[in-house]
Formats: C-alpha cells, sequence, structure tokens
C-alpha cells in the first residue's frame, strides 16, 4: 500500500468539502463548473445548439470519494469517475449507480479514449505528484481525453499557503529550513516521500506553457476561508451565505489569487475556442 493510500484511508476528504472552509472551496469550484458547462454548445438533430446538462460529458480524475461527481451527477451532467484509492473508489461506487468508475492513475488513462469529454477535471493529482515530468504526464492525459473545444479545470495547492500556516502558524518554521524544506526566497522544497507537492502561479505558468494549454480564467477556489475556519464557524448562517457571496466576487482579483490554499486553474488546449475569458 502506498504512503498516499494510506493516507486516505485514514483522512476523510468528505469531510473536508462539508466543514464550512471546504464549502466555501466547493460552491465556488461548483460555480465556475457549471460558468463553463453553459459555454458548451451542443448540436441536435435539429441543428439547433443547446445547452443541457445531459448531453455534457464530465471527466473527474482523482475524483476522490465523489464529492463533485455526485454533485454533478445529480445536476444531470453525464460523468465518468477515475480514483487511484480503492478506499475511496468503494466509497463513490456506493453513492451513485448512474456514474462510470474507473480505478486508475492521472498519468495513464490508456482505459479512456481520446477526445471524449467537454470538461475535465484534475482536482487532486497535481496535489500529490512531484516535480513537472510528473504533474505533466497528468496534464497531457487529461488533454488527450478533452474535445479540442473542451476544458481542463486543474486543481493546486498553494506554496504560501503552506509556508504561512505549516511554517509560522505551526512553528516548524526553523525545522523545515533545517532539512532543506524551504528555499531563500521561501519556496517550499518537497521530496517524493511527502504527500503534498506546493506551487506558486508561475509554476503554474510554466506547466501550462510545457502542456500547451491556455488560461481562460484562474481562480482562488477558497481564498481566506482556510485561514479563517474558527471565525467561519463562529458565523450564523446568514454571515456565512455573505461570506460565500463575497468570496465569489472577489475569487478572479489577481493580487489574491495565489494568496488561498487552492487554486482552480481553467484551461484549453492552446489555440482553442474560447468563450468565457471576459465574461
Amino acid at each position: 500500500m502506498t504512503n498516499l493510500e494510506k493516507y486516505y484511508n485514514k483522512f476523510h476528504e468528505e469531510h473536508r468539502l462539508t466543514t464550512r472552509h471546504g464549502t466555501v472551496e466547493f460552491l465556488t469550484t461548483l460555480h465556475y463548473i457549471e460558468e463553463v458547462a453553459r459555454t458548451i454548445p451542443v448540436i441536435a438533430s435539429d441543428s439547433v445548439a443547446i445547452h443541457t446538462p445531459e448531453s455534457i460529458k464530465i471527466a473527474d480524475i482523482g475524483a476522490g470519494t465523489g464529492r463533485y461527481s455526485v454533485e454533478l451527477c445529480h445536476r444531470g451532467y453525464d460523468v465518468t469517475a477515475v480514483e487511484l484509492v480503492p478506499h475511496n473508489l468503494e466509497i463513490l461506487r456506493s453513492k451513485h449507480e448512474n456514474i462510470k468508475t474507473w480505478q486508475g492513475d492521472a498519468r495513464d488513462l490508456h482505459f479512456l479514449d481520446d477526445g471524449v469529454f467537454d470538461i475535465t477535471l484534475l482536482f487532486g493529482p497535481l496535489y500529490h505528484l512531484h516535480g513537472d515530468e510528473e504533474k505533466l504526464k497528468a496534464l497531457a492525459e487529461a488533454k488527450r481525453i478533452t474535445k479540442k473545444d473542451g476544458y481542463i479545470l486543474v486543481a493546486y495547492v498553494m506554496n504560501d499557503y503552506s509556508v504561512l500556516q505549516y511554517c509560522f502558524k505551526e512553528h516548524h518554521w526553523k525545522e523545515a529550513c533545517d532539512k532543506g524544506g524551504l528555499t531563500p526566497d521561501f519556496h517550499t522544497v518537497c521530496d517524493e516521500n511527502e504527500l503534498y507537492d506546493y506551487v506558486r502561479l508561475e509554476d503554474i505558468d510554466r506547466l501550462n506553457k510545457a502542456a500547451g494549454l491556455e488560461r481562460v480564467k484562474i481562480i482562488s477556489a477558497d481564498g481566506a476561508a482556510d485561514y479563517m475556519r474558527r471565525e467561519l464557524n463562529e458565523m450564523s448562517e446568514e454571515e456565512f451565505e455573505a461570506f460565500c457571496k463575497y468570496q465569489l466576487a472577489v475569487c478572479e482579483r489577481p493580487e489574491l489569487v495565489g494568496a488561498g490554499s487552492h487554486v482552480v486553474d481553467m484551461c484549453k488546449a492552446a489555440g482553442g475556442r474560447c468563450s468565457i475569458a471576459n465574461r
């Protein structure tokens, strides 16, 4: 059993996305999945372009226990889920019989055909793949299975959230420095034995260029929520609803994008038609 499997056998990913800070991330990300989906025309038999969820194919690569897959399936989308960890996949399969599921690695999706999906989600695999080479394998596979004018949405976990939380808030700065875990400019250095690999915006830009992906939008999926767990839990329902509206209003602001714990990068294959960048 790999370290990743051991981790997810114990870590309750489903619970994370139902906490208040996780709910902020979940609702923000769903909003943008649906924004992307509304731009995908499907030609009906009478040659009229229509937008219906059931006609849109979504691949959820690294689906975990199915938080996004199940919700998207409930909303009518045609969902295929791929998950590496058997424990997670078992939970996912118990939730919704209409989701097509595969056990597999984001770097090798040979069981999925080329150019099938309108939207491909990579929400998790790039947290755990170390170095550009391994990340690019996953991006290349996502690009391969996505239609020419489809979208690839990629989640990353951010470097400076890790530095602020782990090194300073949790007082591990000296320990991280002593073991070579930080560069002089405070970029984390993670070896393959560690579960997460953290990035900055320039790292994502470099990966997109190497993978032949063109950014449509990039958002901070959770904004300040991960820094404000206690405060969010103390809010009234009305206050929390207002915070979620605030997050949606500011999540594209460039001065905030890299400051949260996660970003979602919305991309197309380079040269692909772009419909939502300036909306």
